[in-house]
């Protein structure tokens, strides 16, 4: 085992000097208009063999472990903050992308990888199944905080949190018929749909569960409400792939559902799970980074392939699968444009890729390294480019205003009441009112409003302004009263 090589006192250092590390490259990525799993992987890439040689890492079974460990917790994470109101206006879209589109990826990127590449068709299908579903990780890093119209933003992020079903599905099928001639592909078919029906199921029901015990059970300790959410989503993927549905769906159900729920602590199981699914992130993608030796990676041959290939997904499979799987869905060449463009491969493909090898597929080695390649172009290329691509295609959305602050409060939950944050909009209702003109509940107390980033003391003539940020302490049986004050709506005119 990898996990032997080492003292525990070296392990811990490593693990410290590897998280460090991509801390920082996290901080600069922006900066250097680099997406950050690039940056994961490279730092990988340095500590191992070919690189420095601090870190000698082939355990292709332990990679995978920490790969679905991790996605697991990035596709929880990025359940928890997609709005259902979002997601349902492009459900079917995302659906149609995350089944047709994956298959249609997989089909043309296999034929491809078949006639480039000394391959077999099976071992050309697999390949294409491997890189065939764009990724959750990527995707939701890509986006966040770029100013992307909503409607582009749910749609890829509700396929890459929907896709990896059918990516799984067809990688394990296709190795199955790899290591058992006598399989057939037909009788595959109805467990493809046993699985998206399980996984849906189980993401529903356990989700509901989630939310509900959450909420009914009394911990000692606030900081345990996250472990617990995190406990969820864990046992959500790994009941529902032992009884033969889809995990990864089943999680991002889950999520959908407990972040779309009313909860106690709710802030903290967010801030909690947004800053492990980083660490899981930057885990993932280093180790991956470990696991690739660049000697085999960068030859000529898998270098031009390769490019061949990176080609031939970018500018023509997935182009193809978006406009054949959105075709009278109410999208604007424009935007299937940049849906094709902005189709991230991550860390899914390096993940599923190492499951021929624990399976012991011939030429699976080299298949891995295509893979490899394929994603570092996908993300270096595409990820780099999305927000110069949605300016160029006119898709730029409002700005995300995003607060860099926070306010905790302590046994919230015992007390029965809870902190409201809310974003005030330039339709709302309060906009332009003073605070002792707004009906509030009378168990509704403003503690602070957040403006241009400066904390505002509320007083009664304080007038609220578009963009401001209101905290309120509402007791809970007030708060669907408090909602009704805050969501109404006026028209302005241009000129307001």
């Amino acid at each position: 085992m990898f996990f032997d090589a080492f003292g525990t006192d070296t392990f811990l250092l490593l693990t410290a000097l590897l998280l460090f590390s991509g801390v920082l490259v996290a901080k600069f990525s922006s900066r250097w208009g680099i997406p950050s799993l690039i940056l994961f992987i490279l730092v990988g890439m340095l500590f191992g063999s070919d690189g420095l040689g601090i870190i000698y890492f082939d355990d292709a079974s332990t990679a995978q472990i920490i790969g679905v460990f991790a996605l697991v917790i990035i596709l929880f994470e990025g359940g928890l903050h997609t709005k259902w109101t979002t997601v349902r206006s492009v459900a079917f879209p995302s659906l149609s992308l995350a089944t047709l589109g994956v298959l249609l990826t997989s089909f043309i990127i296999g034929f491809s990888a078949y006639l480039i590449f000394n391959l077999t068709i099976l071992e050309g299908m697999l390949l294409g199944a491997i890189v065939g579903s764009t990724d959750a990780a990527a995707v939701f890093a890509a986006l966040k905080e770029r100013n992307i119209k909503a409607k582009m933003g749910a749609t890829l992020e509700a396929e890459s949190g929907t896709n990896d079903p059918m990516a799984v599905f067809l990688t394990l099928s296709l190795i199955e018929l790899l290591t058992a001639q006598d399989q057939s592909i037909w009788m595959m078919v109805p467990m493809f749909f046993v699985q998206m029906g399980m996984g849906l199921l189980f993401g529903i029901v356990l989700g509901k569960l989630a939310s509900f015990s959450i909420n009914r059970i009394k911990l000692d300790s606030s900081a345990l409400y996250p472990i617990f959410s995190v406990a969820f989503a864990l046992v959500t993927y790994s009941v529902t792939a032992f009884l033969g549905g889809s995990g990864f769906l089943a999680v991002y159900v889950a999520a959908l559902v407990v972040g779309n729920s009313e909860l106690t602590y709710r802030y903290s199981i967010f801030q909690f799970n947004e800053g492990f699914a980083w660490m899981a992130q930057i885990l993932m993608f280093i180790i991956l980074g470990l696991l690739v030796f660049p000697g085999q990676v960068f030859t000529s041959a898998i270098m031009v392939n390769g490019l061949l290939l990176s080609a031939i997904l970018i500018l023509v499979a997935r182009p193809v699968a978006v406009f054949l799987s959105l075709i009278k869905m109410g999208y604007s060449v424009k935007e299937k444009l940049f849906i094709s463009w902005a189709g991230l491969r991550g860390a899914v493909p390096i993940v599923l890729a190492t499951f021929p090898i624990v399976n012991g597929i011939e030429n699976s080695q080299v298949m891995f390294n295509i893979v490899f390649f394929i994603v570092l172009t996908s993300a270096l290329v595409q990820g780099s480019t999305i927000s110069y691509m949605a300016k160029k295609l006119h898709l730029v959305g409002p700005k995300k205003d995003v607060p860099h602050h926070s306010i905790e409060l302590i046994s919230m939950g015992k007390a029965s009441a809870e902190m409201i944050q809310y974003q005030v909009s330039p339709e709302s209702a309060v906009v332009g009112q003073k605070l002792r003109d707004v009906e509030f509940p009378n168990r509704a107390n403003i503690s602070a409003i957040i403006r241009n980033n400066q904390v505002i003391t509320p007083y009664g003539e304080t007038e609220i302004k578009a963009g401001d940020f209101l905290y309120i302490l509402v007791e809970a049986k007030y708060k669907d009263q408090l909602k009704k004050v805050l969501e109404q709506r006026v028209e302005r005119s241009a000129s307001e």
